[in-house]
């Protein structure tokens, strides 16, 4: 399987913006499905948002208008933009990486983002 390195985490105030990557050490990336989920402090894990190998987006409710998910397969590499941050979107964010068809699944480590004043 694959290794999944996030980075872009950070501090930032309200209102503003972070860029997450996540760097993918795999063979072949094209026909991966990736996606970010948070996970804040005593709170469940939640999907944020999605992009399929064939670039379906798919986000939270709570994110969508604010977040955009994108890929750069030559780059091995996925994104996730984020504008108008909010208190409520501090979290731990994870990158996922899947493919049901090679029963392959990945995590990454996470990258602590704060909203904070």
């Amino acid at each position: 399987q694959g290794q999944l390195v996030e980075s872009g985490g950070g501090l930032v105030q309200p209102g503003g913006s972070l860029r997450l990557s996540c760097q993918v050490s795999a063979r072949v990336t094209g026909i991966l499905n990736m996606g970010w989920y948070r996970q804040a402090p005593e709170k469940e894990r939640e999907l944020v948002a999605t992009i399929t190998y064939g670039g379906s987006t798919n986000y939270a409710d709570s994110v969508r208008g604010r977040f955009t998910i994108s890929r750069d397969d030559r780059k091995k590499t996925v994104y996730l933009q984020m504008n108008s941050l909010k208190f409520e979107d501090t979290a731990v964010y994870y990158c996922n990486a899947n493919s049901p068809r090679l029963a392959y699944e990945a995590w990454g480590q996470g990258t602590q983002v704060t909203v904070s004043s």
